[in-house]
């Protein structure tokens, strides 16, 4: 049986409503915007571009599911306040406070316009799942299945997400960072008493985590070019107890698979 917004929301007058349906924009994917930072995800509302697409009284914020196709989280109402030549003020309104962030919906929406009239789609959004709590980053794939963007490895940073903090926290292992703007590699490792939790909070918190060639590439303090090139990937995990010259070896042997030492890597030894 099929259950429609309309169902479990009645709205009166959405002609009062702009739709806004948030998209990747060539640098951000708003899901992980909305997750790590509230404010910057209301910028996202305030942007004005060219045209005075924000027009109506109330914008109703949807916030594509990357994950799922066709899927689309509810990002809550904004009232515009002031509409300005370069940017709009909003205000997120109360409406659908207990929706905000834990409603999917399902929209097959692929038009170039992101800032639609919600009357033509609002009868046709489908409820597709009403999570427990507000998203906070994808659930642990397992350690077999760990590919990462650095926006999204900060959403799971930045919310402690318990079940990533939990799985990495209690192993070794063998990462890869790539840049994917350059095709350069970097293998790492966590050892001793660190797992790989922290070992990737500290390359959160800084860019780089101490690496001198990463170091040269992460100038911006906003952390704007790791968001858009860096990847993170598990080679391989190993148990705690596992001796720390084992994971060095494995560590090395990535290091010549991939060829990090060469001119097209980011390893200095």
């Amino acid at each position: 049986m099929t259950i429609r917004l309309s169902d479990i929301w009645p709205i009166a007058a959405p002609e009062g409503y702009k739709l806004h349906f948030a998209r990747w924009n060539g640098e951000n994917q708003p899901l992980e915007v909305w997750a790590r930072d509230k404010r910057e995800w209301q910028g996202w509302q305030e942007y004005r571009p060219a045209r005075d697409d924000f027009n109506r009284p109330l914008i109703f914020s949807l916030i594509q599911f990357y994950h799922e196709p066709d899927t689309w989280l509810f990002g809550g109402v904004f009232r515009v306040l002031q509409r300005h030549r370069d940017r709009y003020e909003v205000e997120r309104a109360e409406e659908g406070e207990n929706f905000l962030g834990r409603l999917k919906l399902r929209s097959s929406y692929r038009e170039r316009a992101t800032r639609v009239k919600f009357e033509n789609h609002y009868s046709s959004l489908e409820v597709q799942e009403l999570l427990r709590e507000p998203y906070s980053g994808r659930a642990f794939p397992g350690f077999e299945d760990i590919d990462l963007s650095f926006e999204e490895l900060e959403t799971l940073v930045r919310n402690s997400r318990p079940d990533w903090k939990s799985a990495l926290s209690s192993i070794k292992g063998v990462y890869l960072i790539s840049d994917v703007s350059t095709g350069k590699r970097y293998i790492g490792s966590a050892y001793g008493d660190q797992g790989i939790w922290p070992r990737w909070c500290a390359y959160v918190a800084s860019g780089h985590g101490g690496n001198v060639e990463l170091r040269a590439l992460v100038s911006d303090p906003t952390l704007e070019y790791c968001r858009k090139a860096f990847r993170f990937a598990l080679l391989e995990s190993r148990p705690a107890p596992t001796p720390d010259e084992v994971i060095l070896a494995r560590e090395a042997f990535w290091k010549r698979i991939l060829l990090t030492r060469s001119i097209d890597g980011l390893n200095r030894n």
